[in-house]
């Protein structure tokens, strides 16, 4: 009986410490998804931020464009900085449809004031 309690036991501690290991792999597997979380999140975040600073741009601009309607470089320069941001980062296609209406924009300037 004794020597079967024995064995019992060590079974019994077996057990355990395979679920302590299963236990300690779930844990690390819990904190690297986490920690992957975390990271998508500040991405998704910087994204927000980038997203917003090229909407500011894009309204700055086109304020700016709404005030200048004569030769001045200063729009189509503007209009070179804001594609530049968008090619540089993802962004939404209303960003790009935008600034291609403002190049059709100032396209279309241009030649009004060529013509007049």
């Amino acid at each position: 009986m004794s020597q079967r309690l024995c064995e019992t036991e060590t079974n019994m501690l077996a057990i355990i410490t395979k679920y302590q290991e299963e236990l300690n792999l779930a844990a690390t597997h819990e904190h690297r998804v986490a920690d992957e979380y975390a990271q998508v999140y500040a991405e998704k975040e910087a994204r927000g931020r980038v997203i917003d600073s090229l909407h500011q741009e894009a309204t700055m601009w086109m304020d700016r464009f709404a005030l200048s309607l004569n030769e001045s470089q200063e729009v189509p320069r503007l209009l070179a900085k804001a594609k530049a941001m968008v090619d540089t980062y993802s962004s939404p296609k209303e960003i790009h449809g935008l600034l291609s209406y403002c190049q059709h924009m100032i396209d279309l300037m241009a030649h009004i004031i060529r013509n007049c």
